[in-house]
């Protein structure tokens, strides 16, 4: 391990991964057709414009952590529809990351995804970057109990399912309010800085660890010299 980090993550054997916009890039767009999905969902639920659907969409994303969250507690959404629904999307956008394959091979300890979406898609996601097969564990929004980021008790959970220890584990993410139940369980927190989310770690200094751009860049420069 590079001798800069290991203040930080020298005891770590845990590391706990985000998905969308975090193991791939924000820049990729992805996440943008499943937003389109969503508001084409809240269109034919409600009968409404796309204009109206937006703003349930994000009103809901807002006051719940999640769309899905607004709609179950708001209009009796079924979960499992809704989630196959607006994950049916192509995947071409995604490349193979052969460097964060690489690096991910490379680091020590236990890695876990937890992610407000549903274990098909992710592992769908994993597959198209080449890296699913250094994830043996996965904590899906089922696994939260429908309960999604940043709300604890899919943290709670976590922990208890997979036995981690909060102090020897690390948090990754690009939703930096996801960030913070982490730090007050005690965990390490790296915020991926890409754009994804509005605003700056200027705002909450207090519950990010390290703020970095690139997944793949950090675990290189994180383990150093392959050789």
């Amino acid at each position: 391990m590079n001798p800069r980090f290991f203040p930080l993550f020298g005891k770590i054997d845990t590391w706990i991964f985000d998905l969308d916009n975090c193991l791939y890039p924000a820049s990729t767009m992805l996440f943008d057709l499943i937003d389109q999905r969503m508001g084409a969902y809240i269109q034919r639920l409600l009968g409404c414009d796309i204009i109206e659907a937006r703003r349930v969409q994000k009103e809901h994303f807002h006051r719940h952590g999640t769309t899905l969250a607004g709609l179950m507690r708001e209009h009796d959404v079924d979960p499992h529809h809704f989630l196959d629904d607006v994950h049916s999307v192509p995947l071409d956008r995604i490349r193979r990351d052969e460097r964060l394959a690489e690096a991910l091979g490379r680091l020590p300890g236990r890695k876990i995804v937890h992610t407000n979406a549903d274990e098909p898609y992710a592992r769908r996601v994993l597959e198209a970057l080449g890296i699913g097969e250094h994830f043996a564990e996965m904590h899906d929004i089922h696994a939260a109990e429908l309960r999604p980021k940043p709300n604890t008790h899919g943290y709670h959970r976590l922990l208890d399912r997979f036995r981690v220890d909060p102090s020897r584990a690390a948090m990754v993410e690009d939703m930096a309010q996801n960030l913070r139940p982490a730090k007050n369980l005690g965990m390490v927190t790296v915020w991926v800085d890409n754009g994804s989310e509005r605003g700056n770690h200027a705002h909450h200094p207090d519950f990010i660890d390290l703020t970095i751009a690139d997944v793949g860049e950090w675990l290189t420069e994180l383990l150093g010299d392959a050789s």
